[in-house]
C-alpha cells in the first residue's frame, strides 16, 4: 500500500491543508490504475473495448489500461484521440460554439485543442500555440490527423503574440505548464523530478502566461485556466494573485456533469474521481461599453491567394474527388488551402499550419494534401479491411479493380485513410512517408 514516504519530500505537507481527514484515501488511490480515455471524432459509435462513459465530456468513454488502441489504423486516421479524462474537463467548462475565435495558448500535443474544434464544428477560428517546435510539429499532426478544418498552429511565446492580437479572441484556453503533480500516478517517474521549489516556480511562468492571455481576450469573453498539478501555489495562488490585479476578470461557476459542483475553481482528486490531478478554473472579463470588433488601425491577417491556374486545378480536383463544399483561397507554404473565417496577423510567427490544406498545383498536374482526404467526404473510395489498411499505412500499394483509375482513398469503417493513385490494377501508394510506419 501506498504510504507518504512514496511521495516526494514537501509534497504530502503541501496537502494537507487541502485534504485534511481525505489524505488516507488520497494515499489509497495511488494503489489503483491510472485512468484512461477515449474521445472518439463527432459521429463515431465507441471502440468495442470503450467501458463507461466519461460523463463530463462529449464522445468519451473510459478506456481498460492495457488497451492497444493507439496502435490501431483507425488511430492514424483520426477516429479517435486517447486522452486522459480528467484532461477533458477544461475544454469541457470553456465549451466554445460554432463561429466564435479561439485560442488554446499550451496546445501540445493537441488533446484539449481537438476537443476545442469539436465543439466548435468547423465554423469560426481555432488558434493552437506551442512555444517548443518540436511540440508544435506533433501538434500540427494531431490537428491534421483529427480533420480539423478551421485551425491555425503557430509556434511562439505568449509575450510575442499579445501585442500582435490585442482583444481578438472569444475564448481562450490556459492549460498551464505545471510541476505535473495529478501525473504522479499516471507516470511515477515524474515524482524524481518534483521538489518543493517546483510549485512557486511553475506558478511565476504561469502567471506571465495568463497575463498575456487577458490582453488576447475581448471585453466580455471567457478564460479557463487549467493544470495538471494539485498545490495551491499553482492554482488558487495563481488566481486569486491574477484577479487581484486584474478587477475586470471574474470567477464563473460552472458545472460539469459527474464532478463537483464548482464556484468558479475545480478541483479533480483520484479519490474523488475516475482519473488523475487536474484544476480548472472559468475566468470572464467584463464587457466593454466600446464598440465591439475590429479596432481602428488594427491590422487583420492576409495570405496571397491562388493564381487563376491553381485555382483553376484545385477546384477542378475537388469538384470530382470531394463532396464537401471546399473553397481554394489562399496560398501557405507552397500549397493551396481553404481559409478559416478570420486570421489574426501572422507575420513574424512561427506558422505551421492555417486552414485546410488541399494541395499542391505541380505544372498541369495536382497533388492532393494528407490533410484534404482526412477532413473531407471523398467521392472516389475503395473499402479496404484492418490488414489493408495497415499494409497502406506502411507504404505498400494495394490491389484494386483493374478498371479503377485516378486518385480514390482508401476506407476503413468509414474512415478515410489518405490518397491512393490506382493504375493497372493497383493503388499507388501517397500515404506521407513520415507518417508511415
Amino acid at each position: 500500500m501506498m504510504n507518504e514516504k512514496d511521495f516526494p519530500q514537501g509534497f504530502i505537507e503541501q496537502l494537507r491543508p487541502l485534504l485534511g481527514n481525505a489524505l488516507p484515501d488520497f494515499l489509497r488511490s495511488y494503489d489503483l490504475p491510472p485512468a484512461r480515455g477515449i474521445r472518439m471524432r463527432p459521429g463515431r459509435t465507441p471502440i468495442p473495448e470503450a467501458e463507461e462513459k466519461v460523463p463530463w465530456a462529449e464522445n468519451a468513454w473510459y478506456l481498460p489500461l492495457e488497451s492497444g488502441a493507439g496502435a490501431q489504423p483507425l488511430h492514424e486516421a483520426g477516429a479517435y484521440y486517447l486522452q486522459e479524462p480528467s484532461a477533458m474537463a477544461a475544454a469541457a467548462a470553456l465549451h466554445p460554439v460554432p463561429g466564435e475565435k479561439v485560442l488554446d495558448l499550451c496546445a501540445a500535443p493537441g488533446g484539449k485543442s481537438t476537443q476545442l474544434a469539436a465543439y466548435m464544428q468547423g465554423r469560426g477560428l481555432l488558434v493552437c500555440n506551442e512555444p517548443m517546435t518540436g511540440r508544435a510539429q506533433i501538434l500540427s499532426r494531431n490537428i491534421e490527423r483529427m480533420g480539423v478544418k478551421n485551425a491555425v498552429v503557430v509556434s511562439a511565446l505568449p509575450e510575442k503574440l499579445s501585442p500582435r492580437w490585442p482583444e481578438f479572441f472569444d475564448k481562450i484556453l490556459v492549460d498551464a505548464p505545471c510541476s505535473g503533480e495529478g501525473m504522479f500516478r499516471r507516470h511515477p517517474e515524474t515524482r524524481e523530478e518534483w521538489t518543493a521549489a517546483s510549485p512557486a516556480g511553475c506558478a511565476q511562468r504561469q502567471r506571465q502566461i495568463l497575463e498575456h492571455a487577458a490582453l488576447m481576450l475581448r471585453p466580455g469573453g471567457r478564460l479557463a485556466y487549467s493544470t495538471c498539478t494539485f498545490n495551491a501555489t499553482e492554482n488558487e495562488g495563481v488566481i486569486e494573485g491574477f484577479l487581484k490585479a486584474h478587477p475586470e476578470f471574474s470567477l464563473i461557476p460552472f458545472s460539469l456533469s459527474g464532478l463537483p459542483e464548482s464556484g468558479g475553481m475545480l478541483h479533480i482528486w483520484p479519490h474523488q474521481t475516475r482519473g488523475e490531478g487536474h484544476f480548472v478554473t472559468l475566468l470572464e472579463k467584463e464587457a466593454s461599453q466600446e464598440r465591439c470588433g475590429k479596432k481602428k488601425g488594427q491590422e487583420r491577417g492576409a495570405l496571397p491567394a491562388p493564381s487563376k491556374g491553381e485555382t483553376a486545378l484545385a477546384e477542378a480536383f475537388l469538384r470530382e474527388h470531394i463532396a464537401d463544399p471546399i473553397r481554394p483561397n489562399a496560398v501557405f507554404a507552397g500549397k493551396i488551402i481553404a481559409l478559416p473565417d478570420e486570421l489574426p496577423p501572422l507575420e513574424g510567427i512561427k506558422t505551421l499550419r492555417v486552414g485546410l490544406q488541399i494541395g499542391e498545383a505541380k505544372g498541369k498536374i495536382f497533388a492532393p494534401d494528407h490533410a484534404l482526404a482526412l477532413a473531407c467526404e471523398a467521392c472516389r473510395t475503395v473499402n479496404v479491411t484492418e490488414e489493408e489498411a495497415r499494409t497502406y499505412q506502411n507504404g505498400q500499394v494495394l490491389p484494386v479493380d483493374e478498371k479503377l483509375k485516378g486518385f480514390c482513398v482508401p476506407v476503413l469503417d468509414g474512415m478515410n485513410l489518405g490518397w491512393g493513385k490506382a493504375s493497372d490494377g493497383q493503388l499507388k501508394n501517397h500515404y506521407p512517408k513520415g507518417l508511415r510506419r
